[in-house]
This record gives structure tokens, C-alpha cells and sequence, in this order.
């Protein structure tokens, strides 16, 4: 259990991605940054923290912050904080290709690949019509399994999320793309 570890939450205010919040309402040591922290500040609290989740909209560069963070780069979380985030072995990276960043950069954690959260996204990956209520049942069970196990360690998340989400993946093709698409490191 990591439940007294402080835990730092980066997750950009977006009304698209609100369905994240349950994963880390049940963390009682927690910063979580939605918006107006500057490249200097979010390093501070990287380094102060024990654990970082990461979690929104993203490409295989980083996390974007969506307008939200004061930066000139479109990323809350990309190569500029490298070295704090290898740090960190427990980590949790929770966007859209984020796989692709974890790895190029050796980092350490629980992380998504594509990740199917919009019917926008269903249909670019070949999932064709996708009614709401299947992307919703996706997105509220994922993130429900999360919470669940969310004091643990990144591996004994990504086993509990596994054995749980894979249920739901004969009737759900979204819930399927997902899970073919979850990893530890």
C-alpha cells in the first residue's frame, strides 16, 4: 500500500476527460494541478511528491494541458521534466498514446496506449459508429477499477484494471480496444 505516499495529480481541466476524476478521489495525500502552474512549479511539486499521475489528453510527445497551464509548449508534461519523472518508479500515465512516451523514455509505471474515451476516437480507430452509452460503460467501469486498487502499487493496479476490464470486452469493442492497450513497467 502507498496510501501515506504524497501523490500529484496533473490532470488539465476538460469537461472531455472529467470521467478521470473518480481514479484519484480516494487518494488522501493528493495535489491535484487542473490549470495556471507555470514549467518551474509543476518541477517543485514533481520532486516533492512520491507519486505522479498523469491523465487527459495526449500525444506520444506528453500530456497536453489544453490550454489550461501557462506554458508555450502545448504540453503539461513532456521532455522537460525527464529527469524527475525517472525518478519516480510508480507512476501512472493516463492519455492517448502515452505507452509510446513512457517507453522512449524509460520511465516507470502504470500507462495507456491509445486509449478510446470520445465517439471521435472510436471512429479514427476503426471502430466505426460507436454509440455513447458503449464509450460510457468503457469509461466509467475503467476508471471505477482504478479507483478501486488506486492505493496500491502500479503493478498490482494494472493486474486488478486487467483481470476486472477484460470482462466487459466480449460486448464492448471500445473496453476491448483499451485493454489490448494497458501496461506496466
Amino acid at each position: 500500500m502507498i496510501e501515506n505516499q504524497k501523490t500529484l495529480v496533473i490532470h488539465p481541466e476538460d469537461v472531455s476527460t472529467d470521467f478521470l476524476k473518480p481514479i484519484y478521489s480516494r487518494i488522501t495525500n493528493k495535489i491535484v494541478l487542473t490549470s495556471n502552474l507555470n514549467e518551474e512549479g509543476i518541477k517543485m511539486q514533481i520532486l516533492d511528491s512520491n507519486r505522479i499521475m498523469m491523465m487527459g489528453h495526449g500525444t506520444p510527445s506528453g500530456l497536453l494541458h489544453v490550454g489550461k497551464f501557462v506554458s508555450i509548449s502545448p504540453f503539461v508534461i513532456d521532455n522537460r521534466y525527464l529527469p524527475e519523472l525517472q525518478q519516480k518508479k510508480n507512476s501512472i500515465f493516463i492519455w492517448c498514446n502515452a505507452d509510446q512516451f513512457v517507453e522512449k523514455n524509460n520511465l516507470h509505471g502504470f500507462y495507456t496506449g491509445m486509449f478510446i474515451s470520445e465517439i471521435g476516437e472510436a471512429r479514427y480507430c476503426g471502430l466505426g459508429n460507436v454509440a455513447q452509452e458503449t464509450i460510457d460503460e468503457s469509461n466509467d467501469l475503467f476508471s471505477n477499477l482504478v479507483s478501486d486498487v488506486i492505493n496500491e502499487d502500479a503493478h498490482k493496479i494494472h493486474a486488478y484494471v486487467c483481470a476486472h476490464y477484460k470482462k466487459i470486452t466480449i460486448k464492448n469493442p471500445v473496453a476491448d480496444y483499451n485493454y489490448r492497450r494497458l501496461y506496466i513497467r
